[in-house]
This record gives C-alpha cells, sequence and structure tokens, in this order.
C-alpha cells in the first residue's frame, strides 16, 4: 500500500493547519505499522482514509498499485477494528463475527466454518452463543478481531482496539496481536498514543505530529536515533543539552556544553558557533565513579548536582543539575553493590558518544 502526498482538510476557509498534510508512506505487504502520535495528530483521521470512512482533500491511496479513493469501503477487502468493538448488543458472537460474511452472500454452511475458524484463531471456542453483554472486555476485543478477519481482508486496520482496557490484559493482547498478526500474514496497520505499546508489537512505526509523519523507522531506530526533539522526547523520556558546535570530525559533531567539550553523533555538518541540542536517554547515562562504566566506549563526561533522588524498585531515578541550570535525569539499576547518591551530592556523570544525538 502507498499513501501519496494525502490531505485532509475539514475547515478549508479556516487559516488553521491541515488535520492531515501531505502524508507520505509506503506500507509494505505483510508487515506490522504503527501510527503512533498525540491527540490531533492525524493518525486517526489518515486510517478513516484508508478505510474509506473520510474521503481525502489530496492526494492518493494505492493497494496494490491501483487507486482506492474512489472506491466505497466495502469493495476495498479491508477489516477494520474500533476502539469501542462496535459489536452489535442484540445479535450473539456467532452471529456478530458471521455478519461481514452474511453481507456478501455467503452461504450459511460455509458462514458457520469460517466463524468457527474465526474464533478458533481469537482463542474464544464455544463462545459463539454468547451475547457481548455476557463477555469481558477482551472477550470482546477478541470478538471484534474474528469479525475483523474472518472474511480474509487483506489488509487489518486497528484503531486504538486496546485503549479501554487495564494495563495487564493489554499488555497481555498486545503479544496476542502479535501472534495473530504472524498466523494471518497480513498486513496491520494499527492507531495508537501509547508508545509501549508501539514498540511492543510494531514491525515499523510512523511517528505523527500536527498531522505531519516526523519520522518512520524500526522501534530501535526511533528510541536509538530519533531524527528531531519531537520524537527524541514522545518515544521514551529523554535528556536534552543545550550546546555550542566547535567542529566536525567524520560524523561525530564536537560542541561545548556548560563548559564540557560533549561529542556527539550527526549525519550533517553543521557550523561552527551553531547553537544545537543534543540527546540521550535517562538509562544511559552513569556516574562516572560506578563500577558500570566501562573502558571500550568513548565517554562524554559533565559535572553535575543530585537535586532529587527516588526509588522506584528495579530502578533508582535521579534528578541532576547542570552547572547551566539544564535538568537532567538518570536512571540507574537498583542493587546492594550500587551506592546510592543523596541530594545535595556533587557528581560527575558519564555516557557513551555513540548513545549522544544531535537533533
Amino acid at each position: 500500500m502507498t499513501l501519496s502526498d494525502l490531505e485532509k482538510t475539514y475547515d478549508r476557509a479556516s487559516a488553521a493547519p491541515k488535520d492531515v498534510d501531505r502524508v507520505s508512506l509506503d506500507i509494505r505487504s505483510g508487515e506490522f505499522l504503527t501510527m503512533l502520535g498525540p491527540s490531533g495528530s492525524g493518525k486517526t483521521t489518515t486510517l478513516m482514509m484508508i478505510a474509506g470512512f473520510e474521503t481525502p482533500t489530496a492526494g492518493d491511496i494505492a493497494i496494490d498499485g491501483k487507486s482506492v479513493v474512489a472506491m466505497p469501503p466495502y469493495r476495498r477487502n479491508i477489516g477494520m477494528v474500533f476502539q469501542n468493538y462496535a459489536l452489535f448488543p442484540h445479535l450473539t458472537v456467532e452471529e456478530n463475527v458471521g455478519f461481514p460474511l452474511k453481507q456478501r452472500g455467503v452461504p450459511k454452511p460455509e458462514r458457520a466454518r469460517l466463524v468457527a475458524e474465526a474464533l478458533e484463531l481469537v482463542h474464544l471456542p464455544g463462545y459463539g452463543a454468547r451475547y457481548p453483554r455476557q463477555l469481558s472486555g477482551g472477550q470482546q476485543q477478541r470478538v471484534a478481531v474474528a469479525r475483523a478477519v474472518v472474511f480474509k481482508p487483506r489488509l487489518l486496520l486497528m484503531d486504538e482496539p486496546l485503549g479501554a482496557l487495564d494495563k495487564q490484559l493489554r499488555e497481555n493482547l498486545q503479544l496476542e496481536m502479535r501472534r495473530l498478526h504472524a498466523d494471518l500474514g497480513i498486513t496491520f496497520i494499527y492507531v495508537t498514543h501509547d508508545q509501549e505499546e508501539a514498540l511492543t508489537m510494531s514491525d515499523r512505526i510512523a511517528v505523527m505530529n500536527d498531522g505531519k509523519v516526523a519520522q518512520v523507522g524500526t522501534p530501535e531506530d526511533l528510541y536509538d536515533r530519533p531524527e528531531n526533539r519531537f520524537v527524541a522526547g514522545f518515544i521514551g523520556e529523554s535528556n536534552f543539552l543545550p550546546a555550542v558546535v566547535r567542529g566536525v570530525e567524520n560524523d561525530v559533531v564536537i560542541a561545548e556544553c556548560d563548559g564540557a567539550v560533549i561529542r556527539a553523533l550527526c549525519p550533517g555538518r553543521p557550523a561552527s558557533g551553531e547553537k544545537v541540542t543534543l540527546t540521550t536517554r535517562p538509562e544511559r547515562l552513569r556516574f562516572a565513579d560506578s563500577a558500570w562504566i566501562g573502558e571500550q566506549m568513548p565517554q562524554n563526561c559533565l559535572s553535575v548536582t543530585v537535586t532529587e533522588a527516588v526509588f522506584a524498585g528495579e530502578r533508582c531515578r535521579y534528578m541532576l543539575q547542570a552547572g547551566d541550570g539544564t535538568s537532567i535525569v538518570l536512571k540507574e539499576p537498583s542493587s546492594a553493590a550500587i551506592r546510592r547518591r543523596a541530594v545535595g551530592e556533587r557528581a560527575e556523570i558519564a555516557w557513551s558518544v555513540a548513545d549522544t544525538i544531535l537533533v
């Protein structure tokens, strides 16, 4: 599937930004792609245009090389799972799952076979005679998925289907979604605002902001190599250090930050004297006198003061302050062998040049 310069504007007379603004994506056959972003970023509107429930203001949507913009939803052969499941309360589970087949004129014996297969796929065999009100939220979600895949769609769209579930059930169903994707072998396009959910489930993630695609990549790419400050701040937690460029060696920027020389990875060549922002993840930082610091990688170092220390089970979380007032978060594994730091303590922190990115 290909999205080409896709746009959607609900109020054309307004000078407000477009709801979806020139979104272009190549979605690979059989992949699990997640559209991730905050509320109002355009991810659900994009999904609705793919499904055919919204018409693009401009741009094109092509499936197997053919434009489907003028094609009604029922002819696109796309399955859809909504956040509220949209099950018919007056129909049994079997009737709900079989509804798309009935609409397509599939004979009753064939319908029964396909419904049984779909319920088996979502681990709900024997639930066909129940009504939605007799099911838990997780079971209703599985029925909605079974209904969406029973007619063998080429594409499955999901709009935050786990959003209404509690944390533990949501985490269990995330793994179920991965299994289902592997079993079906079809393309999944999933919408969520939950970063952890996206990282757990996806082959690739399209991070959206203000109607645009901020970055597309694997979970590892987005977490380890964010291309801009929005992606670095939205996926996981990041520290942002103001700095001034002093030079470039190969693909490494040499910058000055609070009087210290900090090196960062950068594919471009920023000008000497340019003000930039460097980012690194809290769990990549270590206190310089810690046994966790190794000699195998070049290190950046910075002097800080501990302003807050919080024990959080498997980790200790420290709030630090550099000399220029920049706040820094450091997350350190919790262990009896690692000395706890006290508020007000002066310290040196260190981290790998490879974990420092210019955004």
